[in-house]
């Protein structure tokens, strides 16, 4: 029996295929894992794809499908410990369904506790991941996974999914609702549907009325009035994030981390903004500070291995250190420079004397011939050209305005002067 006091998104989680929404390319009629329900032999999954898609649901469904006890844990509070738990479980009643939300925050412990029960049978693992699973889950775990990728929801799925709860939810079909207009409702939802969900059911109990026409103007005030200030997977959480990277590049360190303060509090994953710090560290430091990226690195592999909450120290101290850090973008344009001069010019020439010998014909077709050992010369520089013919005395890197910096532009100023006379 339903409980009426769930939320709605859990009070319709689909009962049969029919009433899954979206995700047509992996169980519409024929489709690979429609068969795989059907035939009843389901291998360990991971699920990938955004916030809201259906993967719990899935899960749930292909459990109770193929008549298995269903155990879940959340990679957010559970460890080694609770795994355990569970696999001592499904040992006693034979074998058990165990699905893991947001399994790319468990660490390699945590994952490397799971493989002797997937591997045995013990236990059918289904995990969630909005992290690309190649990245996040280990190799040995990922080989006995099948890893099926859930699209983001269409306009016409929410829609859809908006009508059927209407219709079909005990507690909001005995109320008299007009949905007249969608778009602020599908815009808070983000494309998630358990957030769609989540804002009508808030929308509706925020008001004492009936009959009860949902327009925009309505949503609006509503969402305004109840809603969390930081949403990790929505509209804010794009905001915050981007405002916390232009004040680290904009050298305000207070900023940065007030805007960290918020993604922290708001439950945002910590490897995300690690991985934000990693790219901004070449970014916009690059070679003003090469101990940027060392130490955007080791911040990376500590908040892995640490997590919530002693890893907010670490992303603390990495923001202040690049917030306060002498600044550079001249590697990022430099690089974007030379892209753009091989989509133009295609694929030119090596010269012959940079290229490999290895075999005796590449010998007597001149290949290497000529070539100079930098270090055989006087300050380690050959008067040797390197570029292609037809690109010669192209500039890509232009070095930036800081110490070190100038430093590279004053050594190459002297090298280029020897090479090409100015």
């Amino acid at each position: 029996m339903m409980n009426t006091l769930a939320p709605l998104p859990e009070r319709l989680r689909p009962k049969t295929i029919a009433e899954f929404v979206g995700q047509q390319h992996l169980i519409g009629e024929g489709k690979v894992l429609r068969k795989i329900i059907e035939g009843g032999n389901v291998p360990s999954m991971i699920f990938w794809g955004p916030p809201g898609v259906g993967k719990t649901s899935l899960a749930r469904f292909i459990a109770e499908q193929i008549h298995l006890p269903f155990f879940q844990l959340s990679a957010i509070d559970s460890g080694v410990k609770e795994v355990r738990a569970v696999i001592q479980e499904a040992t006693e009643k034979g074998k058990a369904v165990l699905f893991i939300d947001e399994i790319h925050r468990f660490n390699k412990a945590q994952q490397d506790a799971l493989l002797g029960a997937v591997e045995k049978g013990i236990i059918i693992l289904f995990g969630a991941t909005t992290e690309n699973p190649s990245f996040e889950v280990i190799s040995a775990l990922l080989s006995r996974c099948q890893v099926y990728v859930l699209k983001s929801l269409e306009r016409e799925d929410l829609e859809k999914l908006l009508q059927h709860a209407l219709k079909n939810d005990e507690q909001l079909s005995q109320k008299n609702i007009e949905l007249k207009e969608t778009e602020a409702l599908l815009k808070y939802s983000g494309g998630d549907a358990r957030k769609l969900l989540n804002v009508l059911e808030l929308v509706v109990s925020s008001v004492n009325r009936e009959p009860l026409t949902v327009n925009n103007e309505l949503v609006e005030n509503t969402i305004q009035q109840k809603m969390a200030v930081y949403d990790k997977s929505g509209e804010q959480h794009y905001d915050i994030i981007s405002a916390f990277i232009k004040s680290i590049r904009g050298s305000d360190p207070n900023a940065a981390l007030y805007y960290l303060a918020r993604m922290i509090k708001g439950g945002e994953d910590p490897k995300f903004i690690a991985r934000r710090l990693l790219i901004l560290s070449s970014e916009d430091i690059g070679n003003a500070n090469p101990n940027a990226l060392l130490l955007a690195t080791s911040c990376f592999q500590a908040v892995t291995m640490i997590g919530y909450p002693e890893c907010s120290l670490i992303l603390s101290q990495t923001t202040i250190y690049l917030a306060t850090s002498a600044k550079s973008n001249a590697a990022t344009t430099a690089i974007g420079a030379a892209m753009n001069a091989v989509n133009q010019t295609g694929d030119l020439p090596v010269p012959l004397h940079i290229r490999n010998a290895p075999t005796k014909l590449m010998k007597d077709l001149n290949y290497g011939k000529d070539y100079k050992y930098a270090h055989s010369y006087e300050g380690n520089f050959a008067d040797l050209e390197f570029m292609p013919d037809k690109i010669i005395g192209t500039r890509f890197f232009d070095p930036g305005n800081n110490a070190r910096e100038i430093e590279i532009r004053n050594s190459l100023k002297k090298w280029w002067k020897e090479k090409y006379g100015y």
